[in-house]
């Protein structure tokens, strides 16, 4: 089934910093011919993450949202550190 993603909403400016490792990894995806533009990289993210995190409506694993994940990983891991070893 293909998907296709329409954006109804009026497109508003957003300026934003970032490392530039980040800079440099979008400009290799648009060098690749994969993306035409950093706004459009950016904006394809962020829907991305929307989608996953927010709408539910994709997952990464195991049923849960990406933040779910991490946060029931960061529990597993701090019990962990409690257990005492001898």
């Amino acid at each position: 089934m293909l998907f296709t993603w329409m954006v109804l909403d009026t497109l508003k400016v957003v300026t934003i910093c970032m490392p530039e490792s980040y800079v440099e990894g979008v400009d290799k995806l648009i060098n690749a011919g994969m993306y035409p533009n950093r706004s459009e990289v950016i904006r394809i993210a962020i829907r991305d993450l929307l989608v996953d995190e927010l709408w539910g409506t994709r997952t990464k694993s195991g049923g849960l949202p990406l933040i779910a994940q991490l946060e029931k990983a960061a529990s597993v891991e701090s019990k962990s550190q409690m257990t005492p070893t001898s």
